[in-house]
């Protein structure tokens, strides 16, 4: 039997559905780290009562600063998921970019954006 060169239409429909899913999730996070870093919802110490210390508003704008960067981070994934969905549109879904191989149904399941196989991403480091 030979071995199989990439996934099956149906296979790449199940997939496209768990990125879309995932994408779906990723978008609402991103949103709200956002609207937190915004501050979207006027929640802020500009809007009380002048009595706050300034070791207060640096912990908050240190909040504001991880959650922006969390943001970056929502939005780098977002961004791969997107380019997942690109590459199963292309039925290319699941195929190591290095070795050419099928990147296993487990590994994609965790990590659905991915590109590598785990020998080839081991063997980068």
């Amino acid at each position: 039997m030979t071995e199989k060169t990439r996934y099956s239409d149906a296979e790449l429909e199940d997939f496209r559905k768990l990125v879309e899913e995932k994408l779906e999730i990723a978008r609402n996070e991103y949103n709200e780290l956002r609207s937190y870093v915004s501050n979207a919802d006027g929640n802020d110490i500009s809007d009380t009562s002048p009595t706050f210390k300034t070791l207060e508003e640096g912990a908050s704008t240190l909040s504001k600063e991880e959650h922006g960067q969390l943001a970056q981070r929502q939005m780098k994934f977002i961004q791969h998921l997107e380019a997942a969905l690109v590459r199963i549109e292309n039925k290319t879904y699941g195929i190591c970019r290095e070795t050419g191989k099928l990147i296993p149904k487990e590994r994609l399941r965790a990590v659905p954006h991915a590109t590598l196989t785990v020998e080839a991403k081991s063997a980068k480091k």
